[in-house]
């Protein structure tokens, strides 16, 4: 079960990275000469997209949790699931504060990094090159 945990969060940990990284630097939604607003009033239709997507996963990862619970995750992970679920959440209701959810959401970019490390572990490989690479990119990102 785990392992099929894991998969589901790194195909959110991706989607949530390159989607935070286009909305925060590749398009004109926060960008000063873009609009009058406040850069912390701003939100889109793809930002919001984004953020309900974001919200379904955590959602769904929260059920698997209980479900299979403490085997996936203590009290930590629902803590965890639960807050994001709310910043998320009142973001979206509001329409504010999307600028700051977006950089924690790119934040997930080091989550194929942690779960390759754990992937490595569990087969063995711990002394292995790819082992060391994978935690010195984990280190940066």
């Amino acid at each position: 079960m785990e392992w099929n945990n894991r998969g589901f969060s790194t195909f959110h940990a991706l989607i949530a990275a390159w989607a935070s990284l286009y909305l925060l630097l590749f398009s004109d939604l926060f960008d000063e000469d873009s609009s009058n607003d406040l850069i912390v009033n701003r939100s889109s239709i793809i930002s919001n997209m984004f953020l309900g997507f974001s919200i379904g996963y955590f959602l769904s990862d929260l059920a698997m949790v209980f479900w299979h619970f403490p085997a996936l995750g203590g009290l930590e992970y629902v803590l965890h699931h639960g807050l994001s679920m709310f910043s998320i959440s009142l973001s979206l209701m509001s329409s504010q504060g999307q600028i700051y959810i977006l950089m924690v959401l790119f934040s997930e970019s080091t989550t194929p990094f942690v779960n390759i490390r754990w992937y490595l572990d569990v087969a063995g490989r711990k002394s292995s090159t790819i082992y060391i690479y994978n935690g010195i990119a984990l280190f940066f990102g």
